[in-house]
Parts: structure tokens; C-alpha cells; sequence
């Protein structure tokens, strides 16, 4: 009795997830990521996570600033599915949770076996890479089961077509 090996993915079903937030080394990521998944056959996911604790007020006002904060983060998706159809060919696979941002990542990627590779921009800055990278190459590594590409926030439109 033989086992059937695991196959990896293949370039024409990798899954590029960029994490969705209001930095400039989002928005390199997401250039990469889409230029990858162009260059591969792949495509890209979307992955924008509202932060619950926004919402610590009475229970109207809560549940108003709860729908503002969703139509908010669903025209952020539509804004960046439009740039990624455009760099890569192809609309993007989008989620959206509520919660906390690194535990929704890695629920994402515990659920979503088509997930190939997690791409992140790295800030520049002296506060070092970001917390999410700092979380998931310190005490999470351990729970992230796919590459991660770390991409770094100051490079230009030129340099990013040069990698890719």
C-alpha cells in the first residue's frame, strides 16, 4: 500500500495574501504581490481586519460606527480590487473580519488551505519592521505554515518591476 504524496502548489494556483492597512508599505506589497501572481498565473487575496476595540461606546452608538467602520473597509477592498485587476489580470479574493488583526491572519491562513504565500511590507522607519512582522518572525513563527515575503516599503515602482 503506497501513500500519495503531497503535491506542492503550482505556479498557476499560488494565492498571494497581502494584509490590508493605511501604510505606504501596503501599498508596495500589494504591487508586488500583484505583479507575482501576474508573472505566475496566480492570483492575489485581500485580507482587511476591523479592529473591534473602536467600538468601546454605548451600544447605538457602537453599532453605528460598527457599519461605518465595514462601509469604510468595503470601499478600501473595492479601491485596492481595482488596482489588483489591474496589475494582475485578475479580481482579487477578498476577506473581511473583526478582531485582532494578528489572530485574524493567522485564522485566515489556518482555514484557507489555497493560501501559498503571505506578503508584508516592511516600514522603513526606526520603530523597526512593523508589528505584525515582528509577531509572526518572533512568537507566532512556529504557527505560520506558509512563506512569507517581506517586502521592503521604500522600494520604487522601477525596482519592484526589476523582482518581479
Amino acid at each position: 500500500m503506497s501513500e500519495s504524496p503531497v503535491t506542492p502548489a503550482t505556479k498557476a494556483n499560488r494565492t498571494f495574501l497581502v494584509v490590508v492597512d493605511e501604510t505606504e508599505e501596503m501599498k508596495v506589497a500589494l504591487r508586488y504581490a500583484s505583479r507575482r501572481a501576474k508573472a505566475t498565473g496566480g492570483r492575489v487575496a485581500l485580507l482587511y481586519v476591523i479592529d473591534p476595540s473602536e467600538f468601546e461606546h454605548f451600544m447605538g452608538v457602537r453599532d453605528i460606527m460598527r457599519e461605518e467602520k465595514r462601509q469604510e473597509a468595503e470601499e478600501t477592498l473595492k479601491n485596492l480590487a481595482d488596482v489588483v485587476a489591474g496589475d494582475a489580470g485578475q479580481i482579487p479574493v477578498v476577506y473581511l473580519r473583526e478582531g485582532n488583526r494578528r489572530d485574524e491572519l493567522l485564522e485566515v491562513l489556518d482555514e484557507e488551505p489555497g493560501i501559498s504565500i503571505l506578503v508584508l511590507g516592511a516600514g522603513t522607519g526606526p520603530e523597526g519592521p512593523g508589528p505584525l512582522i515582528s509577531h509572526l518572525i518572533g512568537k507566532a513563527a512556529g504557527r505560520v505554515h506558509v512563506p512569507i515575503t517581506i517586502v521592503p516599503g521604500n522600494l520604487t515602482q522601477e525596482q519592484l518591476d526589476a523582482v518581479t
